[in-house]
């Protein structure tokens, strides 16, 4: 947990390591929070400060409804116009027009830096300030005793964790690329390793889902009790609530970008992934869930779970593409997510092939037909390209050693986890051959097989092994625990051995082209309504 000056070993113990202060070499720049003279900055439009005035006044009277039209249309409506290529007004400035409001000033710096880092190139400075805002804000709703008397709107307290995450993975990245820094700008880095540590991070995200008693009420309401219950008395309270809940789905990300599948997962022990959530209200939130779990499944080699994910989600997004549309400063975002989980569920179905929802399979033909193809091959470098586009940024936990910085350091944690994948590639990449050639008899003599393969009998019946090893997965079934599962074949063929010779049965459950030519006249009779409604 956080108390003013940094992390303290409270509920739970901090974790070693966390941050205790500016780590003994940046200090901060010390702003004069009231007496500032407005005349000293640039010129500020008179719409930017009535903006000002109209937002301070919302968050201190606690709107929502008011403060979440402000933040979502608003405030990216003025960017537009004004700050398109500029930095929003400095904060001193701000802090003069709300006479030195330090809470409003908190989180008006996280906006104010996120659009930095969004439309600009943020310097070391600002990467360091930013940290300290967040530090802030943490400190202001945590180390307290009764819940703080602050409203904010679910998408904002979602995109508070996410840009916090964000912040940190770039800070990870920026710090990993030492080869083209200055010897001030390494020292800076060197003296400063407690800013931005992974430790730090951690624990604030687990400092909120312990507040909020988040996993308590998740399980009550699982139960099919009531939440509120033992929700205490920070729970209770929305701000807390959220904060908790997302909190979980950013741990499974950072566990995810660290590489620990097994622990980003674990996060999520009572969240059910497989049913609408009274939690899940936030659209963006919805879409990284499922990409990570989805990702984490791919990796630990849980492949039908991974089909099940990514096609859950752009099933969702299919469906609710014009409500994202409204919202212009995340349809950029949603879309890319859209691209990289079509490419994963290509590689996964490539892995493991079976029948997917007819919309989503479409759009995936469509998008990526050419790569399905050269997948379906065993092309190498397509599973490494399609790898490298749709996997997440990974990062390294530790910072670089200073003194004698590795080559392409910044890429290790990516080629650790790519040659992870493509190791795992390698060892199946004869399993569609056999598959192709097993789909097309019922017995066959192993010699007569492995001829056709260019093998001796030994090296063949080792294929087959694998072949039957790298079909049966563990898979989710009921239960919240989405660690838990059956082992379950997902081959469309299985065979078994007598002697010499290969038995062979085709599991595939005939498709029921019935429901599918329903579904299209139905859609025929929609589009006809709709063109007869127009005329």
């Amino acid at each position: 947990m956080y108390e003013s000056e940094g992390l303290y070993e409270g509920e739970g113990g901090a974790p070693d390591g966390a941050y205790h202060g500016g780590g003994g070499g940046y200090e901060p720049p010390i702003h004069d929070k009231g007496g500032v003279d407005p005349q000293s900055y640039s010129p500020v439009p008179e719409e930017i400060r009535r903006f000002i005035h109209f937002f301070h006044q919302h968050v201190t009277e606690q709107n929502l409804y008011d403060i979440q039209f402000i933040y979502e249309t608003n405030f990216n409506k003025l960017t537009e116009r004004y700050f398109e290529k500029s930095a929003w007004p400095e904060p001193e400035y701000v802090a003069s027009l709300v006479d030195g409001d330090q809470v409003f000033l908190i989180l008006y710096k996280e906006l104010y830096y996120r659009h930095i880092y969004n439309k600009l190139k943020p310097t070391l400075e600002h990467r360091f300030e930013s940290y300290f805002n967040y530090c802030d804000l943490f400190n202001y709703i945590l180390n307290t005793d009764e819940p703080v008397p602050l409203t904010l709107p679910n998408q904002w307290l979602w995109d508070i964790i996410d840009e916090f995450i964000y912040q940190f993975q770039a800070f990870s990245q920026y710090r990993s690329k030492l080869l083209k820094k200055g010897e001030d700008e390494v020292g800076t880095l060197r003296a400063n390793t407690k800013i931005w540590n992974v430790h730090s991070v951690l624990n604030v995200l687990y400092s909120l889902v312990e507040k909020s008693k988040i996993n308590h009420q998740l399980e009550k309401y699982n139960q099919g009790g009531d939440p509120d219950s033992v929700a205490g008395e920070f729970g209770i309270h929305p701000l807390y609530k959220m904060l908790g809940y997302f909190s979980l789905i950013g741990l499974l990300r950072l566990h995810s970008l660290l590489g620990d599948y097994f622990q980003a997962i674990k996060v999520l022990e009572n969240v059910e992934l497989n049913k609408k959530s009274l939690y899940s209200r936030v659209p963006a939130c919805q879409i990284t869930t499922y990409y990570y779990v989805g990702f984490a499944y791919l990796m630990m080699k849980r492949y039908q779970d991974a089909i099940r994910s990514f096609s859950n989600i752009l099933l969702y997004i299919q469906r609710t593409k014009n409500m994202f549309q409204t919202k212009s400063y995340q349809y950029e975002q949603i879309m890319k997510k859209n691209d990289q989980m079509y490419v994963l569920l290509a590689i996964c179905l490539t892995l493991c092939p079976q029948r997917i929802d007819e919309n989503v399979h479409s759009q995936l033909r469509e998008k990526n037909a050419d790569r399905l193809q050269r997948l379906q091959r065993g092309d190498l470098q397509t599973f490494e390209e399609s790898f490298s586009y749709a996997c997440p940024k990974f990062i390294s936990p530790v910072p670089p050693n200073f003194d004698a910085p590795p080559a392409n350091f910044n890429r290790e944690p990516f080629n650790l986890q790519l040659k992870v994948f493509m190791n795992e590639v390698s060892q199946q990449s004869l399993i569609p051959v056999i598959r192709s050639y097993l789909k097309l008899y019922t017995t066959m003599p192993i010699a007569k097989l492995a001829a056709f393969l260019d093998m001796d009998k030994s090296q063949f019946r080792t294929q087959l092994l694998c072949f039957k090893h790298k079909q049966r997965n563990l898979v989710w079934t009921k239960g919240t625990d989405a660690l838990e599962g059956e082992l379950q074949s997902s081959s469309e063929v299985d065979f078994y051995i007598d002697q010499d010779m290969i038995h062979i049965a085709d599991t595939k459950v005939e498709r029921r082209y019935g429901d599918f030519f329903i579904r299209q006249i139905h859609k025929f009779e929609e589009v006809t309504r709709n063109i007869q409604a127009v005329q």
